[in-house]
């Protein structure tokens, strides 16, 4: 199999959904929007990019299975798994704010061997497979060199259903606010991870996602020469809903002021 011909495919078949999702647009209403929890919210158009995704994978790779944000497929592979999220970024959307994004992974096993990030509203398409660089729409991309916190563009965002670490999460944002270059909250956290890839941020960093969050975009990140880890260090940015993504240069300073805002003071705070 030739990831760089299937992730070509993957690639086409993220753009033609875009056009989907960008015809379905102009015809949303608030009738079409129903919530799936507090303030997170789902059209009948993340699900039917979704099943859109889905039809097209299992056509570039039969037998394949899916972690499908939507739920549209429960099919699991016995080894290969696309990891996908159709919309991210749906209250955006609904809105018309930018950025939203189309997010696709490929699992192999419990590796990601190819993941593609296509934000719509600018139609930038950030790709990488195993081994290979990091792309934006042919480009390779790099992380930044900046070397220290104080100099860094950083991204996170707002919890809306998980609030259990809001005391610890708002002193980071407080910190970063007073000893960076600044902080946004961009609402897509698939969008986030690609910039820091291709150096628009240093760092991006949030607690309570999900695979389809973050599996694309931290493949992306990784062959751009970047980090990635939960708050604690380690390796569970997949399934633990911690996620720090950044710099090379900044890394070991960002996950120690992660670390002491988000594990040690929530301690401190329970």
């Amino acid at each position: 199999m030739s990831l760089e011909r299937l992730c070509a495919d993957v690639q086409e078949l993220a753009i033609n959904t875009a056009g989907f999702i960008k015809d379905e647009q102009r015809k949303l209403s608030l009738d079409s929007i129903r919530s799936k929890g507090l303030h997170n919210y789902v059209t009948y158009v993340d699900t039917g990019a979704e099943e859109r995704i889905v039809s097209g994978l299992q056509i570039l790779l039969p037998g394949s299975g899916f972690i499908a944000e939507e739920g549209t497929t429960d099919i699991r592979g016995e080894r290969y798994n696309w990891v996908i999220d159709p919309l991210d970024g749906t209250t955006n959307f609904i809105h018309g704010f930018p950025p939203y994004a189309i997010s696709i992974a490929l699992l192999d096993g419990e590796e990601t061997i190819l993941g593609v990030v296509y934000e719509l509203t600018a139609g930038e398409c950030f790709y990488a497979w195993k081994d290979s660089k990091a792309y934006l729409n042919g480009n390779a991309i790099r992380v930044s060199s900046t070397e220290t916190v104080s100099q860094s563009l950083i991204a996170t965002g707002f919890p809306y259903t998980n609030f259990a670490r809001i005391g610890p999460f708002m002193q980071s944002f407080k910190y970063f606010l007073k000893n960076s270059h600044g902080i946004r909250r961009l609402g897509s956290a698939a969008t986030d991870i690609a910039y820091v890839a291709c150096g628009r941020l240093e760092a991006f960093y949030e607690y309570g996602l999900h695979p389809w969050d973050v599996a694309a975009g931290a493949l992306i990140l990784e062959r751009a020469g970047g980090r990635i880890c939960d708050f604690s260090g380690g390796n569970n940015w997949m399934y633990g809903e911690e996620f720090i993504g950044c710099n090379e240069n900044i890394y070991n300073e960002f996950l120690d002021l992660i670390n002491r805002m988000m594990i040690q003071e929530q301690v401190l705070i329970q």
